[in-house]
């Protein structure tokens, strides 16, 4: 099967993309309680989260050349280091505490995030497979086994700080083989350019594209079991059913979207992807009982799954291949704010406009990506015969 070779080809980068989704479903899992710990409102909660992302932000941009530095071990090293990095939160009683782990853990998570990608990337182009949507779908999957673990072993009364440790124990596990030869810089053309202008403006509508969906994601796997636990008494384990909910459809929808993508064009397929997202997280929103806000994160990660990792591939696969780990970098940079931007954002406006309301404009805001930025994209990339 066509999948089983995908996987085989990418094994290296899949475990990458596991240990990111079950460090990140295991935190989402303890939000409540890491929230609480500390002492935080959502406001509060979300300012955290806000300046734990401009350690990530920070990290991004100084990605290709840490990813240089590090050479062959650089997923090793990062996979590592993120899963250190999620023990800090666990220990932390105050807002300065965990504002402070959150910087270490998140700019972990933005070094892993760059480089796991532009290698990836590379790997698509050097095999001529498409790999993207596959490897986030591990991703996805494993958060849901983070997710869900973690909920039930937080209703199981362990500390965060022991679950994130199991974590990390795990994590070494996984790295052991896991180290990826980094290829040497391809050759020159002489036919082109010595300095070849990065396509900017697809570049930042691509992560614009990107930083919407992630935002949303992100938003909704750190909200989502504090918002059942507020909205519907949830207990933890069924409050971690929403992040596990998410977690699982999104791998779901990537895994199909690995097919899809080869049938469909790029374009077209996030139009309807990101329709189908706001209206899922739009239902989760406002449902009136517990049961309609699972389905609605249900639709959610299936339609929100594939945004991401088409843009990604798609630009990946356009841009010539000693530009690709800059551009993916930046592309990344902006698209991947989502991821740490999400929580805190959701967290002002849940202070303001309450929990619900909040993730329903979330959900309108996935609506811009069918009307403005994916038709804007087109009409931009029309001349390129790689868009179809």
């Amino acid at each position: 099967m066509e999948i089983i070779t995908d996987m085989r080809t990418s094994a290296v980068h899949g475990r990458a993309f596991a240990v990111m989704g079950i460090c990140t479903g295991a935190f989402a899992a303890y939000a409540p309680q890491l929230k609480a710990q500390a002492g935080l409102g959502d406001a509060e909660f979300g300012l955290a989260l806000l300046f734990g992302a401009s350690g990530a932000v920070g990290a991004m941009w100084l990605a290709p050349r840490v990813d240089r530095m590090l050479g062959g071990a650089a997923l090793v090293i990062c996979a590592l280091a993120l899963a250190a990095g999620f023990l800090l939160p666990g220990l932390a009683t105050s807002w300065a505490a965990f504002a402070g782990a959150m910087f270490l853990a998140s700019g972990a998570a933005g070094l892993l995030d760059v480089i796991m990608n532009a290698r990836l990337s590379g790997l698509e182009a050097r095999s001529g497979r498409s790999l993207m949507n596959l490897n986030h779908g591990l991703f996805s999957l494993a958060y849901a086994v983070g997710a869900l673990g973690a909920g039930l072993i937080r209703e199981a009364g362990v500390p965060p700080v022991w679950c994130f440790a199991g974590i990390l124990c795990v994590t070494a596990l996984m790295t052991l083989g896991m180290r990826d030869p980094a290829p040497s810089e391809p050759a020159e053309d002489a036919n082109e350019p010595a300095a070849m202008a990065l396509p900017v403006m697809i570049i930042v509508l691509a992560g614009l594209i990107v930083l919407i969906a992630f935002t949303a994601e992100q938003a909704t796997e750190n909200w989502s079991a504090l918002y059942l636990e507020r909205s519907f008494a949830a207990n933890a384990a069924e409050g971690a059913m929403g992040p596990a909910i998410l977690g699982l459809t999104m791998g779901i929808g990537r895994l199909s979207g690995q097919e899809v993508v080869r049938r469909v064009a790029e374009g077209r397929l996030m139009q309807i992807a990101a329709a189908l997202a706001a209206f899922g997280l739009i239902l989760a929103a406002l449902a009136p009982v517990q049961w309609m806000a699972y389905a609605g994160f249900a639709v959610l990660g299936i339609g929100v799954s594939t945004i991401g990792p088409t843009a990604l591939a798609w630009v990946g696969k356009t841009i010539p291949a000693r530009q690709r780990a800059v551009a993916i970098s930046r592309m990344v940079m902006i698209g991947y704010c989502g991821f740490f931007i999400g929580p805190p954002v959701i967290g002002f406006m849940a202070e303001a406009f309450g929990l619900r309301w909040a993730l329903a404009m979330m959900g309108i805001l996935l609506l811009g990506i069918t009307i403005v930025l994916v038709p804007a994209l087109r009409r931009l990339a029309r001349s390129d015969t790689a868009w179809t």
